[in-house]
């Protein structure tokens, strides 16, 4: 999945190194979301990314979990990655959360200096998430880790044509 050379600011995955990524991920539907955990963690770590993950009740509070990280004392993410899987049920409420989380995480992405990756399933039913945990629509968790290292590798290459040698 890594490739070197790569001298590009948008082509390819890039080789990183040294990253640290937080993932996001809430406690509703953990049958799925440890799925989309396990496939984010293990495409990282073969990449030798190192991860921390912090558990939010649910995909409503990713956006505040994530400002309120990059805005701490804690250690620097090179990325965040939030999980979640919001299914739809019988009332409006599926669509309030949906448009809530992704609303929240476009606006980390337009102002914070460091990559907020949407990971969350937002689905109709478990079988549409099941389809996309390793089934008929690949693993999505793979693909946000996938994106991370990207965006990971955009902002570095973007920093150090910037004569900014921080990241």
């Amino acid at each position: 999945m890594a490739s070197t050379g790569n001298t590009s600011l948008n082509k390819g995955t890039p080789l990183i190194q040294g990253a640290f990524v937080i993932i996001v991920k809430t406690e509703w539907n953990a049958h799925i979301v440890d799925r989309l955990e396990e496939g984010c963690r293990k495409v990282l770590e073969q990449n030798g990314i190192t991860t921390e993950t912090i558990v939010v009740p649910g995909a409503v509070e990713i956006p505040f979990a994530v400002r309120a990280y990059a805005g701490s004392t804690a250690k620097q993410a090179d990325a965040f990655v939030a999980l979640g899987a919001v299914i739809r049920g019988g009332t409006p409420h599926f669509d309030y959360v949906c448009n809530m989380v992704t609303d929240g995480v476009g606006a980390l992405n337009l102002t914070l200096d460091t990559p907020v990756i949407f990971g969350v399933l937002t689905v109709d039913n478990e079988e549409q998430a099941l389809d996309r945990i390793g089934g008929a629509h690949g693993h999505k968790g793979e693909e946000a880790a996938a994106t991370a290292i990207t965006m990971i590798g955009f902002n570095r290459n973007l920093s150090r044509k910037n004569g900014n040698t921080n990241r």
